[in-house]
């Protein structure tokens, strides 16, 4: 029989994942911004998503891959600390040459260097990102674990707060002009850009170094299936572990799939969706004040919906242990489509207050979405293979993207007729669609479903 792992303080756990706020803030950055650069590059908003597969198909490949080697790996360093370094270290070098792409124009069209370095961010970040959530599992008992995934929540949205309201604070409090020659990016961008990548890697190095990990003697002392040794192996066992997945990770699959499918669509229309329906600017308008104005409050919408999740994650634990995982993650699933769907109602600069009132029903989802489907498959998971599976895991959220990325952009073009704005509604219907599968997921540890 396993042994009980030791309950870890409220501080330990902050300290275990302060680094997530560091890549979260670098990947708000990217999510509010990179379609504004990339068009700003001369894409066209159609071919927005093309552009952003590659954030999915590196996470397809990379997290599996880092899963499975990080839990072979122990070292001076650790068994998931060596991956935080090293995607810290290559994630801050996207942060700070995407922005800059017109640099290497010589070389390349800037366009193709900002779609680049879009991808070395994306490939790092997840590098960085698996690790910490295998972390969480390996470290914490299981009635915790929904506070760790909770903590760490919070903790994402605060990076994401800093990382998506930064550009606007740069233009609007420190007076940076919005206005950019044209092909080229506003430097208070660039310079954001640039504080993002500092942070990154200083809250890394915290974690880093206020963390120790269980060597793998001691780790095995708590796995349930401590007979089973943990060999070297191939990579291909990936495609063993891929086969024999949990059921809960199944179930949870179509879950995930309509929300990351939704998450996707407002990520990457976002900015064109309001430029066009709230603004009132053509598609071809990329270097006025008004879509650098768009873009910055973009910006701010998504720091609103980051700081609502960072608040809201604290009361997951509690509304979990009242009504359980899966009808907690069913309402706030069900809040985040309708915050969506009610972004078709504004339709001008003058109202464009109300969208964060939209985006505090995003904001809970987001809370949810980031912690309790991990919560509810950590049960399900034996500790040996934790890094694997939280990567593999990681299919579910980037298959629905990468379907996205493909269809998304001529859906706009054909079906809504070049209105990225019913992008968004659309998403806020299948996060509803979320909301109903959930509850069809078994919750090995769910407290009140032991009830």
């Amino acid at each position: 029989m396993s042994l009980q792992k030791p309950r870890l303080s409220f501080w330990q756990i902050w300290n275990m994942s302060f680094g997530f706020m560091g890549i979260q803030m670098g990947f708000a950055l990217q999510n509010a911004n990179a379609s504004r650069i990339l068009q700003t590059f001369g894409a066209d908003v159609e071919h927005l998503s093309w552009f952003w597969l590659v954030a999915p198909i590196t996470g397809m490949l990379v997290q599996p891959i880092i899963g499975h080697y990080s839990d072979r790996t122990w070292n001076r360093f650790g068994r998931r600390r060596p991956y935080f370094l090293v995607g810290a270290f290559l994630t801050s070098i996207g942060l700070i040459l995407m922005p800059n792409s017109p640099m290497f124009a010589s070389f390349l069209p800037a366009l193709w260097v900002g779609a680049g370095m879009l991808m070395i961010m994306d490939a790092s970040v997840n590098v960085a990102m698996e690790p910490f959530r295998a972390l969480v599992a390996d470290k914490l008992p299981t009635d915790q674990r929904t506070l760790g995934f909770s903590v760490q929540t919070m903790l994402i949205g605060i990076g994401a707060v800093i990382g998506s309201w930064l550009p606007y604070v740069m233009n609007n409090w420190f007076g940076f002009n919005e206005i950019a020659v044209e092909g080229e990016v506003p430097f208070s961008l660039i310079l954001s850009f640039f504080i993002g990548a500092t942070v990154l890697v200083g809250s890394i190095l915290w974690t880093v170094l206020t963390t120790k990990e269980y060597p793998p003697e001691e780790q095995a002392k708590f796995d349930d299936h401590v007979d089973e040794e943990v060999k070297a192996g191939s990579i291909f066992d990936i495609f063993k572990d891929f086969a024999n997945m949990p059921s809960t990770m199944r179930q949870l699959g179509l879950v995930q799939f309509f929300s990351w499918f939704a998450l996707f669509s407002m990520w990457v229309f976002t900015t064109p969706a309001l430029a066009q329906h709230v603004w009132g600017l053509s598609p071809g308008d990329r270097s006025s004040a008004e879509f650098n104005e768009a873009g910055d409050y973009v910006g701010v919408i998504f720091g609103v919906y980051n700081l609502v999740a960072a608040i809201f994650a604290m009361a997951l634990p509690v509304i979990a242990a009242k009504v359980g995982r899966r009808m907690t993650h069913s309402i706030c699933l069900t809040l985040g489509g309708l915050g969506l769907m009610s972004t078709v109602l504004i339709t001008s600069p003058d109202m464009k207050w109300m969208l964060n009132i939209s985006m505090v029903g995003v904001g809970i989802a987001w809370a949810s979405i980031l912690a309790m489907p991990y919560a509810i498959l950590a049960g399900s998971i034996p500790v040996r293979k934790m890094g694997v599976y939280m990567g593999i895991f990681n299919f579910f959220i980037t298959f629905p993207q990468i379907v996205n990325g493909v269809f998304g952009g001529p859906v706009v073009k054909y079906l809504y007729n070049g209105n990225a704005i019913f992008a968004l509604v659309a998403a806020g219907v299948l996060l509803i669609l979320g909301a109903i599968s959930v509850l069809f997921v078994k919750d090995k540890d769910d407290i009140v479903h032991l009830k």
